[in-house]
């Protein structure tokens, strides 16, 4: 293993698709965006290959009120304020005729998995709204068909910061955003596991060295070597996990792990 001069970055050369995979944002904060969604492989994606593009909306400009109000008081009492149904029909409504993906960014949401994203990289784009205050009109979600889908047990202060999550997950899955496409094979969540850990040079750091399989050019050991780690990751830190990849397991008539 001997020492380059310095890590290659990551590069790509995709050819421009005939059309780019569209992500509408309907935000209090267009000037949020594009955020960590413009630099890196994501940003030259988008900016360099068009491989995607992000189009930001203010839901602001879609309100009826002289003063820009957007939102109420909660029906039935309670605090906050809630975003109003019409404004937010009218600023979906305005992108026109539309059969991407709906998704809502809501802490009550179904947890964003890896298997969502997936499905959301093969459609033509995806429409994410961001919530703000206590909410959006119920009305309004279950009359355009929004998907309520949450990043994390943690609420924050608006759906900004998750559809950011949300979008990177999906965009990086498209063809050609990133450049090696077996490079996803392993990466946590794609087959029930989550990824083994990651070493590189300097090969001695404070006195830990990356661990001597890795360095044996025997690629048989390696691979036995990552999958072992892997397993051990997994049911130290997501048992939910482990326990679906056992009955996974179990279900194909293989043998469990030792």
């Amino acid at each position: 293993m001997t020492e380059p001069s310095e890590i290659s970055p990551e590069t790509n050369s995709p050819q421009t698709p005939a059309t780019p995979y569209r992500v509408s944002v309907l935000t209090m904060f267009p000037e949020a965006f594009p955020g960590p969604l413009g630099v890196s492989v994501l940003g030259n994606a988008s900016k360099e290959s068009q491989l995607w593009a992000l189009e930001p909306v203010d839901i602001r400009t879609f309100s009826s009120d002289k003063r820009g109000f957007l939102d109420d008081t909660p029906a039935g009492g309670g605090p906050g304020q809630v975003l109003k149904a019409d404004v937010i029909a009218k600023a979906l409504d305005s992108l026109g005729a539309d059969d991407r993906p709906k998704v809502y960014m809501s802490a009550r949401g179904r947890r964003l998995t890896q298997d969502k994203v997936r499905e959301w990289s093969k459609a033509s784009g995806l429409i994410v709204l961001c919530g703000r205050f206590e909410g959006v009109d119920q009305r309004v979600l279950d009359a355009r068909g929004f998907e309520e889908i949450s990043v994390g047990d943690a609420v924050l202060a608006g759906g900004e910061a998750a559809a950011m999550v949300t979008i990177e997950a999906v965009v990086r899955l498209i063809p050609g955003v990133l450049g090696a496409a077996e490079s996803l094979d392993t990466e946590s969540f794609e087959d029930g596991l989550l990824e083994h850990p990651q070493y590189t040079r300097p090969r001695t750091f404070e006195g830990l060295d990356i661990p001597e399989v890795l360095l044996s050019g025997d690629h048989k050991k390696m691979a036995v070597w990552k999958q072992k780690q892997r397993e051990a990751t997994t049911k130290e830190r997501r048992p939910d996990l482990w326990a679906a990849y056992l009955s996974k397991l179990q279900a194909k008539g293989a043998p469990k792990p030792e």
